[in-house]
C-alpha cells in the first residue's frame, strides 16, 4: 500500500479461525475479489494485527471498517456506525484481542492528530465465536453482500466509484479462500473443535 496516496482505507478485521470472528476479513476479501476499486482506495485484510495497522489508518483520509461486533442484537443484525461513535462501538463488548487492539489504533491515531476525517464501521452481530476452525454461520454469511453494498454506497457518496469485475479474482491463499476453507474442514468426529477430551481425561 502506498500510504501517501491512500484517500480511503477499507479494512476488514477479525480472525478467520474462529467462526463469525472472520466476518470482517471475509467482507474485504469478497469486495476485492468482485470489485475494481479506484487507485486511491485500498482494501486491506487487517486480521488481528492491532497496532501494526496504525500507520495505514493514519495515512487514510477516510476509513471503512468491517467487523463482527457484539451489539446484543439477534445474530446477523447489521449496524452502521459513523464518526465519533465508532470508537465507542469498537469497545462496546470485547469479543477478542483484535478489538482491544483496534480500539487502541483509533485512540493512537486521534492522539497523533492523524485520525481519518470520516469513519464508518459496518458491523454484524455474530452467532458463534467459540468454534476453532469453523466458518461463518449461515445467518452471518448471508450478510456479506449487504455489508459490501453498504460500503460501496458510502464510497460512491464520497466520490469513489468501484466497478464490478467480470471474473472474480482470488485474493488470498487458496487454502484460506472461503469455499476451500469450508469444504476442507474435518468433521467433529475427526477433529475435536473445543479441546481433545481424550487427552484431557488422560491428563
Amino acid at each position: 500500500m502506498d500510504e501517501a496516496r491512500c484517500e480511503v482505507l477499507v479494512l476488514g478485521i477479525g480472525n478467520l479461525l474462529w467462526a463469525d470472528e472472520g466476518f470482517g476479513v471475509r467482507c474485504v476479501e469478497k469486495l476485492a475479489a468482485e470489485w475494481v476499486l479506484p487507485e486511491t482506495v485500498t482494501a486491506m485484510d487487517g486480521g488481528t494485527q492491532g497496532l501494526y495497522l496504525l500507520p495505514y489508518v493514519q495515512a487514510a483520509r477516510r476509513l471503512v471498517v468491517f467487523d463482527a461486533i457484539d451489539y446484543g442484537l439477534p445474530p446477523g443484525t447489521m449496524k452502521r456506525v459513523e464518526g465519533d461513535e465508532v470508537p465507542r462501538f469498537m469497545g462496546v463488548k470485547k469479543m477478542s484481542l483484535h478489538q482491544t487492539g483496534f480500539q487502541e489504533v483509533i485512540s493512537a491515531a486521534a492522539l497523533t492528530g492523524k485520525l481519518p476525517e470520516e469513519l464508518l464501521l459496518i458491523g454484524v452481530q455474530p452467532e458463534e465465536l467459540d468454534d476453532y476452525g469453523g466458518s461463518l454461520r449461515p445467518v452471518v454469511k448471508a450478510r456479506l453482500g449487504d455489508a459490501i453494498d453498504m460500503a460501496l454506497e458510502q464510497l460512491r457518496q464520497w466520490g469513489y466509484a468501484a466497478q464490478p469485475r467480470h471474473v472474480p479474482e482470488m485474493q488470498c491463499d487458496s487454502a484460506l479462500a472461503l469455499a476451500a476453507y469450508e469444504s476442507g474442514r474435518p468433521s467433529v468426529e475427526a477433529a475435536c473443535r473445543y479441546g481433545d477430551d481424550r487427552y484431557l481425561h488422560a491428563a
